[in-house]
């Protein structure tokens, strides 16, 4: 690949079936990990969004160092989101006591003011224009906080209504189903439509990774969650291998 072709790639991988595979086995494993973390090591919410939040900067700052796109780099820093957004959200819901319903609300604002202020700045918040640094902070800005969200929804819906973990699971289930409807039989946004699946596909990793690992006597299968964590990295490892891994083209390709 010449240097002018890597010029028309993105740093973020082409929105395929296999993508949005890998995307929720990831979010599971972030509720599971998240999980294994704070819960089973007993090391506290606290202290585990410190050690994701640090992952995750050093991932991000590495990805936006990277000359191109690298699978492994990048899912690498899916997880790392999808994880700190677990014990944040579980921070913010539980230990500072602002609850499923006003996390979730306060969270949903956070993401909407992230695509409002990079909309304003960049002029588009597609993927395809992720070939910048400036472009790559709000993307993994707003990644963070949709993942973020999605733990805070997906605990809200299993934990506080009659719904539970499967309930929960199918709901979001539909909820996608419905956003692939939309995206082949009307005119909305595909960009739109990107988001509200992406930020979607965490709370089904939350539901259905709380429905692994809880006790049967909450509703769950009572998983281990550290092997359950070790279960799906494996499944994830092998899908990067299985699955074409090729990164998007950005806007400029067109012209």
């Amino acid at each position: 690949m010449t240097a002018s072709d890597r010029d028309l790639l993105t740093k973020v991988p082409a929105v395929t079936l296999g993508f949005w595979i890998i995307k929720i086995l990831a979010t599971t494993l972030g509720e599971t990990g998240g999980d294994t973390v704070s819960m089973t090591m007993g090391l506290g919410y606290l202290a585990g969004t410190g050690i994701f939040l640090v992952a995750l900067i050093v991932l991000v700052g590495a990805q936006i160092a990277a000359r191109r796109f690298h699978p492994l780099l990048y899912w690498a820093t899916i997880i790392a989101s999808t994880t700190a957004g677990t014990t944040m959200a579980d921070f913010a819901d539980r230990s500072l006591g602002i609850g499923y319903a006003g996390g979730s609300l306060l969270l949903l604002a956070c993401v909407a003011a992230s695509l409002v202020v990079w909309r304003q700045v960049t002029g588009s918040i597609s993927v395809e224009t992720v070939h910048t640094p400036r472009a790559e902070i709000f993307y993994w800005i707003t990644i963070t906080f949709s993942q973020t969200l999605g733990t805070a929804l997906g605990d809200w819906i299993a934990d506080d209504t009659p719904l539970g973990y499967e309930g929960g699971a199918l709901l979001f289930g539909a909820a996608l189903a419905l956003i692939v409807l939309a995206y082949y039989r009307s005119a909305i946004s595909r960009v739109a439509l990107f988001w509200a699946a992406f930020i979607l596909t965490r709370p089904l990793g939350a539901t259905v990774g709380d429905y692994l690992d809880k006790p049967v006597a909450d509703g769950g299968l009572a998983f281990s969650r550290p092997l359950a964590t070790l279960v799906l990295g494996v499944a994830i490892l092998a899908l990067l291998f299985i699955l074409p891994q090729r990164a998007g083209t950005h806007e400029g390709a067109t012209a």
